[in-house]
């Protein structure tokens, strides 16, 4: 599970910072100021919980379900939330928003949320 977790963190910090650069160079060429400031709020979540799972894949033994299930919060959490914002900032751009994805975000972040409950209840059993 920790070789997993790893991948996972290793795979989301590098398309963080290829999202980033496409951000700050392509996209800002297309989008105004409050979409530019929305992908990158995406960006920054996905970069800092893609560095959330390092520390976690590198310091727990992710062998009790509490553990695992705390890495499918973050993992999925990341996917829903910053995904779905790259989405909806995208498809904006030509007048075709995925409303859809709407729904989607909150529920990224709610399991974001429950990824921090569950490290905190982790730490606390260790």
């Amino acid at each position: 599970m920790s070789q997993f977790t790893l991948l996972f963190a290793s795979i989301l910090g590098g398309l963080a910072v290829i999202f980033g650069a496409f951000g700050a160079h392509a996209l800002k060429k297309i989008l105004n100021e409050d979409q530019l400031k929305s992908f990158e709020i995406g960006v920054k979540y996905q970069l800092y919980h893609a560095i959330v799972l390092l520390i976690i894949g590198f310091n727990f033994s992710l062998k009790t379900s509490l553990e695992k299930y705390m890495v499918y919060s973050f993992i999925i959490g990341i996917l829903l939330f910053s995904f779905s914002i790259y989405g909806l900032v995208i498809s904006s751009t030509n007048n075709k928003k995925l409303k859809f994805l709407g729904p989607i975000t909150p529920l990224g972040g709610l399991l974001l949320v429950c990824g921090w409950i569950l490290l905190c209840f982790s730490i606390l059993n260790l």
